[in-house]
């Protein structure tokens, strides 16, 4: 995701205070607040950066601020937005009917800036109200997905599935899986399972993208309310850190190379060490040679056994098995290898048969076809 949880832009705002985009988008609820609801609703946000004392002082002086500029205004230690300060609240939520309640602000239109999508119109700030809306545009940003691939928990889970695949191929590979046909649901689930800290199968679609959206925005819980902190508190914290000197500009990193924003990346193989497609099915068919059973012309190696080889081979690629079998069928789809099924099951190849198992489509191989 890298910096898709992006920090709120002070040219969004009068003033570069860091507080200053929180203070107008509370105080343009209904009623606005008093200096204790502005300590206590923002102070949630930025607790984790600022102690009491500092967050006093920074929410004084971007009231001060805004009441000199005829932003705001005070009756009764209750603050509320002139006109031009209304206008600056929904230039920063992105839009012109701001919702009236506190609740709705941060956690729908303030999240959306949060994620890049203060454009966003009624009805995609709906969707991301939802839990599944929100955590599907947690992963839109993080993985630089169209919105159609999330349409569904299918399409998204077959969308990072082929990312997956891509990572796996060092990020020289462009894949058609994301159209959701080709490997089942299981295997694409366990696929994308890969682009966790620690890879696994979920056992549901809900399970592996909450689990995800959760690590691409550094929360410890995958419900909706955890989430929305963790992104604003991303958010707030950049902009504290960037007007306290605290950090320096990064690099954009490569999507599948951090798939979580606001935690250190994940130490995974250098993508230089990865094979291309064409340099795996070299491997892959050198090792098949290795393992060949049959007669001339009608040579195979199970996959197992051609695994064996490449993990013993080519340590360097850091592939799982997962990941290899993905590659696979994979190349079997392009052309680069030929994968069979096993028809003749003997009792004393069932554990071979078993463990060289790839599901896909409406069919099950077991070998690597070994080349003439």
């Amino acid at each position: 995701m890298g910096n898709a949880l992006r920090a709120l832009n002070s040219d969004e705002i009068a003033s570069d205070g860091p507080l200053d985009a929180a203070v107008f988008c509370r105080l343009a609820a209904d009623n606005g607040a008093t200096r204790t609801e502005l300590i206590k609703d923002i102070g949630a946000l930025v607790s984790q950066k600022l102690s009491p004392s500092e967050l006093r002082g920074m929410l004084d002086a971007a009231i001060d601020a805004a009441l000199a500029s005829g932003q705001v205004t005070a009756s009764r230690n209750r603050f509320q937005l002139a006109p031009p300060g209304l206008e600056i609240a929904k230039a920063h939520l992105g839009c012109q009917n701001v919702p009236n309640d506190w609740a709705t602000i941060r956690d729908v239109r303030l999240v959306a800036t949060a994620l890049g999508l203060s454009d966003i119109g009624d009805r995609r700030a709906k969707q991301l109200a939802r839990p599944d809306g929100l955590r599907a545009a947690i992963l839109q940003q993080a993985y630089q997905l169209s919105p159609r691939k999330c349409g569904s928990p299918a399409k998204l889970r077959s969308a990072l599935a082929a990312i997956a695949l891509e990572r796996a191929f060092g990020n020289k590979l462009k894949s058609e899986f994301s159209s959701g046909k080709g490997l089942s649901a299981r295997a694409g689930r366990v696929l994308a399972g890969q682009l966790a800290r620690k890879p696994r199968d979920f056992g549901t679609d809900t399970r592996l993208i909450g689990a995800l959206a959760a690590e691409a925005c550094g929360s410890a819980q995958t419900d909706a309310a955890s989430l929305r902190l963790a992104i604003l508190r991303n958010a707030f914290g950049r902009r504290i850190d960037t007007a306290l000197g605290k950090t320096k500009p990064q690099q954009q990193p490569r999507k599948a190379d951090v798939p979580a924003a606001g935690t250190p990346p994940v130490s995974k193989p250098a993508a230089a060490t990865r094979p291309d497609l064409p340099g795996f099915a070299k491997a892959v068919k050198a090792a098949a040679k290795q393992h060949g059973e049959g007669w001339p012309g009608n040579m195979k190696a199970f996959i197992s056994h051609v695994w064996g080889s490449i993990q013993s081979n080519h340590p360097e690629w850091g592939v799982t098995e997962i990941e290899f079998k993905a590659m696979l069928a994979e190349a079997h789809r392009t052309g680069h290898i030929v994968l069979a099924n096993a028809d003749l099951r003997s009792k004393d190849k069932a554990k071979d048969v078993q463990e060289s198992a790839i599901n896909y489509k409406n069919t099950v191989w077991h070998y690597v076809r070994v080349d003439d």
